[in-house]
């Protein structure tokens, strides 16, 4: 086994920051000892293989992404990045742990599902990764399977309001998944868009003509995305269930959650850095030479995008640092605009939903530090802490500690990046976040011990990831 020395750092957890280095045996953080390496030689008596100068650095855990979508298929295509290229693109943004989401679709077995995503990703995965379950069109199969995949360390659980004929559940499958959620221990997850409405006002936009990529955020108005977050609080209140809300995007469904949490709810909500920098003012003005107003769909996702005109933007930045809203996710679920997000040229509501940040959510959460906005501490927070509680990891992920995983980023404060499709390192075709610019930079890279990018190399390996079997929630436990 390899053992390693980070030294000569900033050691940043939630309770504070420290100078300190830290040592690693084989995948295994074993000390975080004061600053000076002749310790090792002298009273742990130990040989270091390896020495990562971290000096002028933040030596921060692993992040985890606790919401991906690698090869989900969607409208008669598939999320253009594998868990080959979408881990190893989260490796060089130092993110070491993804959550990722088994798809189930009405005709399709919840078990059968499962054991699909373990053939998709084992083998593939450059980090460590585990699963939670979508379950569409909610039925007695559908619960029973739920008792079986929290055994296996499946222990939470995604439904829909939205998508009829597709991932909608009524409110009454809604229900009993709660119940049953209440009963094994599991975190329901769901997301809350009114569908029904959603779907006649797309109905009647088309109608009228209006086919440009705009009208996708036209059509499901914040209005619809703080009904459904209040419906699905109440529901989980009668069924005694803890909630969670996958990307947050409105300041309203926000002060849903808010309140349910000022009273003891145990409900839970995060959002993703799209809904924290962009706007739907920055898609309607975005244009090409070459696609014009359809330039658009570069920026389409569901929930979609908010008026800055509104204040959500400013609003969930404040619920990030007043812990309304407890992390920030990527929603990662990339398609490329030639022959993916063209299927919807003609008509916005063909057009594949979602982004591709899975690289760069540490960087934009960091910038937020940067200006202000979370504290370093918050920053760790929300990017890994609460993420390896909320979803049963903490101990072994989240943290940098004795006995914690080797999960480690070197993040350089004084370096910088500039996102740009033409440097990055997802399997898609243009990048969001094009133009952005950082006053940071992720410098090493390190998951369970072993370094997987140093100085803008890949050094891992495709296979490198482990599963990982799931504990419950640690915030109901």
């Amino acid at each position: 086994m390899t053992t390693t020395l980070i030294t000569g750092g900033t050691v940043v957890n939630t309770t504070g920051r420290v100078e300190a280095d830290v040592l690693i045996d084989g995948e295994t953080i074993v000390g975080v000892l004061p600053p000076g390496s002749e310790l090792l030689g002298s009273d742990l008596k130990r040989t270091v293989d390896q020495i990562v100068d971290a000096t002028g650095k933040y030596v921060l855990p692993g992040g985890v992404d606790a919401h991906t979508h690698m090869e989900m298929p969607f409208g008669g295509t598939f999320a253009s990045d594998t868990f080959e290229t979408g881990t190893r693109a989260a490796a060089y943004g130092g993110t070491t742990t993804i959550i990722d989401f088994i798809t189930q679709y009405p005709d399709q077995r919840v078990l059968d599902q499962y054991n699909l995503w373990h053939e998709k990703a084992a083998g593939n995965c450059a980090i460590d990764y585990g699963f939670h379950q979508i379950l569409s069109d909610i039925q007695p199969e559908s619960l029973t399977a739920m008792d079986e995949l929290v055994d296996e360390g499946v222990t939470s659980f995604k439904l829909f309001m939205a998508y009829k004929g597709v991932f909608l559940s009524d409110d009454g499958q809604i229900f009993r998944a709660f119940q049953k959620g209440a009963e094994n221990g599991a975190l329901m997850m769901m997301h809350a868009e009114n569908g029904s409405v959603i779907d006649v006002l797309v109905e009647q936009a088309l109608g009228r003509g209006e086919t440009g990529p705009i009208n996708h955020g036209l059509t499901r108005p914040w209005q619809l995305e703080e009904e459904a977050t209040h419906r699905a609080i109440m529901l989980a209140d009668v069924a005694d269930c803890p909630l969670y809300f996958v990307h947050v995007t409105a300041k309203q469904a926000a002060m849903q959650i808010a309140e349910a949490r000022g009273r003891g709810a145990n409900v839970f909500g995060e959002t993703c850095p799209q809904y924290l920098y962009f706007s739907l003012e920055d898609q309607l003005g975005a244009h090409s030479a070459e696609r014009g107003e359809f330039e658009g769909a570069k920026w389409v996702a569901s929930p979609p995008l908010r008026s800055k005109h509104e204040g959500h933007q400013d609003f969930l930045w404040k619920a990030l640092r007043t812990n309304e809203i407890q992390m920030v996710s990527t929603d990662h679920c990339p398609f490329c605009m030639k022959e993916q997000k063209e299927l919807g040229a003609d008509d916005f509501s063909k057009i594949p939903n979602g982004f591709g940040t899975v690289e760069h959510r540490l960087d934009l959460l960091y910038q937020g530090v940067v200006d202000g906005k979370i504290t370093l501490e918050r920053f760790v927070e929300i990017t890994s802490t609460t993420p390896a509680r909320m979803f049963g990891l903490y101990g072994k992920k989240g943290v940098i500690q004795p006995g914690a995983d080797g999960d480690i980023v070197v993040y350089d404060p004084n370096g910088h990046t500039t996102i740009s499709a033409d440097t990055a390192h997802m399997d898609i075709d243009y990048s969001a976040w094009e133009g952005f610019e950082i006053d940071g930079k992720v410098d090493t890279v390190v998951s369970r011990g072993k370094i997987v990018v140093q100085n803008d190399q890949y050094l891992g390996r495709k296979g490198d990831g482990q599963y990982l079997k799931r504990g419950t929630s640690q915030y109901l436990t």
